[in-house]
């Protein structure tokens, strides 16, 4: 029997829940606002929320020690972070908010595929019936298979980002008990910096301020405060629900863009949006039963 005081604390966490990844569909607003080199705007990015996960990692006295045999898997998961975030931003650019996030959240479903390949978990029958989902909606979001087509560009390398996600998150999966949250974000941003060095080279004063606050704004409230809320939440919901819930991120960017971009989907993206919407909810529906 829930007592009132437990229905405001149930509340509480669903309200910030929600407000994780509102926090975190800011990216697609972001990213489309911040005229630079990609590669540019991921290394400062990432050296931003390098910066601030130090001090407060460094402020609540967390260990960054990592053990000899999990070294070559947070290697690769930031790896994979940093390749997922140039691709999806890449897909920000040419195609438009709604189209990179239709396309980047294709990731649940292709975990749901690719786990039982790569940690040996069971797979069941319904990810065919949710992949096939998935395949139908991309195909109503496509207007032409055309390399030309900067919308089938942002389709292929949203697609792209929802792997590389994918992957880092199935090879960062049997690690997350054994280490804080914090300290294994801030290891990916680390190895993220580091590879990005070298895109210092397109690095013009002139060029990056008027785009600073934006940026700051990318670091500390997407990647920061988005994901540590979000990382927070899951204590209180199961990952599945956490999942579910999730699935609003695409309808969030998609009204933010409305709102400050003036984006407006078409009738094709709202089809196939829906779709692939669709698939992650029945698969989160699926594994929370």
């Amino acid at each position: 029997m829930y007592t009132p005081i437990l229905k405001t604390h149930h509340f509480n966490q669903l309200f910030q829940l929600n407000l994780a990844v509102l926090l975190i569909s800011t990216s697609g607003v972001l990213g489309r606002y911040i005229d630079l080199a990609v590669p540019l705007t991921i290394f400062i990015r990432a050296l931003f929320s390098v910066i601030i996960l130090w001090c407060y990692i460094k402020f609540r006295g967390y260990s960054l020690q990592v053990k000899q045999e999990d070294r070559l898997s947070i290697l690769l998961s930031g790896l994979f972070m940093g390749f997922h975030w140039m691709t999806y931003f890449y897909s920000l650019q040419i195609s438009n908010v709604a189209i990179a996030l239709i396309s980047l959240y294709t990731f649940p479903v292709i975990t749901a595929l690719l786990e039982p390949l790569i940690l040996g978990t069971k797979f069941h029958r319904s990810h065919i019936f949710t992949g096939l989902f998935v395949i139908i909606g991309m195909i109503i979001l496509t207007p032409e298979i055309d390399l030309s087509s900067n919308y089938f560009k942002g389709i292929c390398f949203g697609v792209l980002s929802a792997l590389c996600y994918a992957l880092r998150n199935i090879i960062l999966k049997p690690k997350v008990h054994s280490y804080n949250q914090s300290s294994l974000m801030f290891l990916q941003m680390l190895v993220v910096t580091v590879i990005l060095i070298p895109a210092m080279y397109h690095f013009k004063k002139g060029e990056v301020a008027p785009f600073l606050p934006a940026l700051v704004t990318l670091a500390l409230v997407t990647t920061v405060f988005g994901h540590t809320l979000f990382v927070k939440s899951l204590k209180q919901f199961s990952a599945s629900s956490a999942s579910l819930i999730s699935s609003m991120q695409p309808i969030y960017g998609i009204l933010l863009a409305y709102l400050f971009l003036n984006e407006q989907p078409n009738l094709n993206t709202f089809i196939g949006g829906t779709l692939v919407i669709s698939a992650v909810v029945i698969e989160s529906l699926r594994v929370n039963k």
